[in-house]
């Protein structure tokens, strides 16, 4: 399976067998990490006239793979993305998985940093990462909140 990482921000979806695989692959990497500690591994290449290779990587790196590797188990997409890149505004609402207008109104209102790019809003992704991440932790604190009220009145939660 040939997987090109042509355009930042195209996730890659698996196929049925590459999830099966990918599964595999994170079982048989989990337990030779959880087993020996690896501070660098060879990655094990299968070229297509018959020989094989093995290129080194580093640990940084495998930490990565598995993380690729989990999603796509899941059957997820998954999309590489430097950090430090700059995201349209369409790009940045689907990350967070909202509407452009909802995203904008909150790039207006200051509660992501962006510039602009002449009449084109940009946002970094750290930026991004950075206001998800705490969104994320007031809906959690909200949501103990309520969990809370409802066994103070004994509604069954």
């Amino acid at each position: 399976m040939a997987v090109a990482l042509s355009s930042f921000m195209e996730p890659v979806v698996p196929t049925a067998e590459a999830i099966e695989a990918a599964g595999a692959s994170l079982r048989d990497l989990a337990r030779f990490r959880a087993t020996n500690g690896l501070r660098q591994a060879c990655l094990s290449l299968d070229l297509e006239n018959g020989q094989h290779a093995s290129v080194p990587i580093p640990a940084a790196v495998l930490e990565l793979l598995q993380g690729i590797l989990v999603q796509m188990a899941q059957g997820n997409a998954v999309t590489l993305v430097p950090v430090h890149s700059e995201l349209t505004t369409q790009q940045a609402a689907d990350l967070l998985n909202v509407s452009r207008p909802f995203l904008i109104e909150r790039l207006e209102q200051g509660d992501i940093p962006f510039r602009k790019v002449g009449t084109h809003r940009r946002i970094r992704l750290a930026d991004l990462m950075a206001y998800k991440q705490t969104i994320d932790q007031q809906r959690s604190a909200a949501l103990d909140e309520l969990a809370a009220q409802a066994q103070e009145l004994g509604m069954g939660y």
